[in-house]
């Protein structure tokens, strides 16, 4: 991939399992928050996987869209948009019904500036959501930051796991399940939360942030020495294919834990530049457990190899990155 054209080509590209899945999903597909990172690949996954079904499914992208590049962009592959601010309680009024919803609000860095935003986005939306979708099937994400730090060798949280994390932007994301899992129960609204640990894509994620720090000679801190990570294309697919789920937490990520140092020890040899390291691996990180996921709806087909190879190849070419850094490093939750 030599471009940005390319690689959003590859991250929308839907194999045939999402085709035929997406018969089933009644139009229209409601995505809010679909201005984020995530928000404009996944819309326009689902459109093409519904044109290559022949299926005619409105797919519905909702967010204040600041960047109107993005809301232009949509609009060009058939996605149809609707600008709302979703903390207004009033502008979900004028959103379209619909009977499957997926929910990607969410506010997670600059919480250590702006506590009380990220509480007010992470626990008042889901509220307006389901009152104004409660019959919809309904997948929220949420984040693997709900879980605390595990031991490594545990292989990760799994869903039973208590959700005990650190940090204002963790605590406000288990409030944000809590309250849609009470306004759920209300309402009776069938409703999948998927605690994803981390999409990965050219332009941001973990795996960018170690590559790109090799490639600059900038130190790594392998305090956090260990992560899992998901291909945002294979991400994107399995967020909508999880409208097939039934309620509850659900842990999305590629199956395997990965480790800072080998990861960046891969770059280096690449770049035939040597990593420069802080600190030591602790003995736990904050890891997932995907195994409930991966049997119903089968892994991820994107290996970590085929990302790293990826990654490098754009590094090393000049591709844009996207400036927002996903502080991996970090353990006690201050975002």
């Amino acid at each position: 991939m030599n471009s940005e054209s390319e690689l959003d080509d590859v991250l929308t590209r839907p194999r045939p399992v999402l085709v035929d899945f997406i018969r089933t999903v009644q139009g229209p597909l409601v995505i809010l928050g679909a201005g984020g990172k995530m928000g404009p690949t996944l819309a326009v996954l689902a459109r093409r996987a519904a044109e290559a079904a022949n299926h005619p499914s409105r797919i519905v992208a909702v967010s204040r869209f600041s960047d109107g590049r993005a809301k232009e962009s949509l609009q060009r592959q058939g996605v149809e948009t609707c600008e709302a601010d979703l903390l207004e309680r009033e502008s979900f009024k004028r959103l379209p019904d619909a009977t499957n919803v997926i929910y990607l609000v969410g506010l997670k860095f600059g919480t250590a500036q702006n506590p009380s935003l990220t509480w007010a986005i992470n626990t008042l939306v889901p509220s307006y959501a389901v009152e104004r979708y409660p019959n919809a099937r309904t997948v929220a994400l949420s984040t693997g930051n709900v879980y605390p730090v595990v031991p490594v060798k545990s292989g990760g949280a799994n869903e039973g796991h208590p959700l005990t994390p650190l940090g204002e932007y963790a605590n406000a994301a288990v409030a944000r399940e809590r309250v849609f899992e009470h306004c759920a129960r209300k309402h009776n609204t069938t409703l999948a939360l998927i605690r994803l640990n981390y999409a990965v894509e050219l332009r941001y994620g973990v795996l960018v942030d170690i590559a790109r720090r090799v490639w600059a000679e900038e130190t790594i801190d392998l305090g956090n020495g260990c992560f899992n990570c998901i291909w945002q294309g294979d991400a994107n697919e399995m967020v909508l294919r999880s409208l097939s789920l039934p309620s509850g937490p659900w842990n999305l990520t590629a199956p395997g834990i990965v480790g800072v140092r080998q990861v960046a020890e891969q770059f280096g040899q690449i770049f035939s530049r040597k990593p420069q390291f802080v600190n030591r691996e602790s003995d736990t990180a904050l890891l997932n457990n995907p195994a409930r996921i991966c049997e119903r709806l089968s892994p991820p087909p994107t290996s970590l190899q085929n990302m790293i190879d990826w990654i490098a190849h754009w590094v090393r070419s000049g591709g844009r990155s996207l400036e927002k850094p996903t502080h991996f490093e970090v353990r006690d939750g201050a975002y």
